[in-house]
C-alpha cells in the first residue's frame, strides 16, 4: 500500500537544497506527492531542519498552495500534471532510479551528461511501494546504482555528488 512519507521527503529536500549543485543554480527541484500535487522549490529556500516544523510548513503549503516571504515565492504549486511538467522541458532525458532497475555504472552515466541538456532524475520517496505505471511510462529507462536497495536521500546525494565532481561544480 502506498502512502505519503513526508519524513523521506524531508531528508531528500535537505540533501538537494544543501548541495553545491543547488546553491550554484544548476538544478531545479520539484516534489511530486502521492496525491499528484507538484511543488517547485526556489533554490534559495531554507526548509526547517526540525521534522515537526517541516510538517507544519508542508501542511501550510498544501492548504495555501505556496510559501512566500514578502514578494518572494519560496515554494509554489505547479499547475500541471507530471506529464505536462516533463513535456515543458526541451527534450529531457528521464531516468527512474529503483533498486529493481538495470544496474549501471553510475559515475560513467552521470559524468557523461551534457550540462546544457535537460536531465530529469525521478527518485521514489516511498518505503515499500513502487512506481505507478503512469510514472514508469515517462522514463527512457529504469536504473539502479547499487546491488543494494538504498534510501532515496542516499541516491540523491550520490547522484548530486558525482554530477558536481564530474562537471567541476564547486
Amino acid at each position: 500500500e502506498k502512502r505519503g512519507r513526508p519524513d523521506i521527503s524531508h531528508l531528500c529536500l535537505l540533501s538537494v537544497l544543501g548541495s553545491i549543485l543547488n546553491k550554484s543554480g544548476n538544478i531545479e527541484l520539484y516534489l511530486h506527492t502521492i496525491n499528484n500535487k507538484i511543488f517547485k522549490f526556489n533554490p534559495e529556500v531554507r526548509i526547517a531542519r526540525n521534522y515537526n516544523r517541516f510538517k507544519g510548513l508542508m501542511a501550510k503549503l498544501i492548504i495555501d498552495g505556496r510559501i512566500e516571504i514578502g514578494n518572494e515565492l519560496l515554494i509554489t504549486s505547479v499547475l500541471k500534471n507530471l506529464d505536462e511538467l516533463i513535456n515543458s522541458f526541451n527534450n529531457p532525458k528521464i531516468d527512474i532510479f529503483s533498486h529493481k532497475g538495470k544496474r549501471i555504472e553510475v559515475y560513467k552515466s552521470i559524468s557523461s551528461l551534457d550540462i546544457s541538456e535537460n536531465y530529469i532524475a525521478i527518485i521514489g520517496g516511498f518505503q515499500k511501494a513502487t512506481f505507478s505505471n503512469e510514472i514508469l511510462k515517462l522514463s527512457r529507462r529504469i536504473i539502479s546504482i547499487s546491488q543494494y536497495p538504498l534510501d532515496a536521500w542516499v541516491v540523491i546525494s550520490k547522484l548530486i555528488n558525482i554530477y558536481e565532481l564530474s562537471h567541476n561544480i564547486n
